[in-house]
């Protein structure tokens, strides 16, 4: 009788515990913004701000972000419940910064005798980059040399998802850009199997229709077919993070909350959206709540209705501030939940807010 043959791999899953981090935004940009959330207890992994090879052209007079009330009034809602429109782009950092703070936290931590230093030196960094396909196959090479290195595990989160970029429409919104970008992570991946696998993902932007869900799960069957193997076919991809912010909305003055002198970190506002951009940008908070509740959940059902993208897990993103968000997103299929808007708005504290909803309600992470 022939040996029976043993089915292709699985590419290397995320491992988050508690299933709680913040997402790439402008709140995770400096070394000590990332320090910060290292070293918050109540978060499983650190994710960088979305950074480019070469760095981002940020402008002050033009890249901003406001927070604004959902419905529009002016006193109905706390700042608790702020939403935040911005047109920021990418970081202003390269890609190298981030790789030397993630190397100098991690030797920093792994000195200490501190309890705390005890988690932190096994927190998952995910590093967020974007660019051309070229780009991101050199990151995703140059983030897997790194895990090598340090303690911390790594993973890679490709950003094909922004809205505010001038001529550059999200390419998760294309069948064959998409692909593309599949194509050459693959063999980015494959190129550095040898020395270590690293889990690296895609971050989507708001699906709307059928059809444009029908775009990535098609990618990622192609992407499993290209790399099959004679065990059989296995989406390369080890996890989608869902959703970005909900690009060409528009906040005008009188939407915007009031300024505070002397709150907490993110409590003051930053003005709003200047008329080189008409005001628009990418909305965020609870207004995308349910649209980011939606893409989980029908991404998380499609993903599950073949063995080639089941294990595909899904970081889920848009609007949560508190443990109730929270669980929604994890009752829709979210393997972890990632924090923006309420991340500015109160800093790392959001994280033991939530940690404190779950517990009041005999919810516990596996670490807390």
């Amino acid at each position: 009788m022939e040996p029976q043959q043993q089915p292709q791999p699985l590419p290397p899953a995320l491992h988050i515990d508690p299933p709680l981090l913040n997402s790439a935004n402008p709140w995770a940009t400096t070394l000590e913004d990332l320090k910060a959330l290292l070293e918050c207890e109540d978060t499983g992994a650190v994710t960088t701000r979305t950074a480019t090879l070469e760095g981002f052209p940020h402008d002050d007079a033009v890249h901003q972000y406001t927070f604004f009330t959902p419905d529009g009034s002016s006193n109905s809602h706390g700042n608790d419940d702020a939403a935040s429109l911005n047109n920021m782009g990418y970081s202003p950092l390269p890609l190298a910064t981030y790789l030397e703070f993630i190397e100098t936290l991690s030797t920093t931590t792994t000195t200490t005798t501190t309890s705390t230093s005890d988690k932190t030196d096994k927190k998952l960094f995910i590093v967020s980059v974007t660019g051309t396909p070229d780009a991101t196959a050199q990151a995703y090479s140059l983030v897997a040399q790194l895990a090598h290195r340090v303690a911390n595990p790594l993973a890679l989160e490709v950003n094909l998802s922004c809205p505010n970029i001038p001529g550059a429409p999200p390419p998760a919104y294309d069948a064959r850009a998409l692909s593309a970008y599949l194509e050459k992570l693959s063999e980015a991946a494959s190129a550095e199997a040898k020395r270590k696998r690293i889990p690296w993902g895609i971050k989507t932007p708001p699906y709307t229709t059928p059809a444009q869900f029908d775009v990535v799960i098609e990618a990622l069957l192609r992407a499993a077919a290209a790399t099959a193997t004679p065990e059989g076919e296995v989406c390369p991809v080890s996890f989608v993070t869902a959703t970005n912010t909900l690009g060409s909305c528009l906040v005008l003055e009188d939407m915007v909350t009031t300024t505070t002198e002397g709150g907490e970190k993110g409590s003051n506002n930053p003005p709003k959206l200047p008329s080189s951009t008409h005001g628009l940008g990418g909305m965020a908070g609870p207004p995308l709540h349910p649209l980011a509740l939606g893409n989980v959940a029908s991404l998380r059902r499609r993903l599950d209705a073949s063995e080639k993208t089941r294990h595909v897990q899904i970081i889920g993103v848009g609007g949560v501030g508190d443990a109730a968000g929270y669980r929604r997103m994890r009752s829709v299929g979210a393997v972890a939940v990632g924090v923006g808007t309420a991340l500015g708005r109160k800093g790392v504290a959001v994280f033991g807010e939530i940690r404190d909803g779950l517990v009041g309600e005999g919810e516990k992470g596996e670490s807390w």
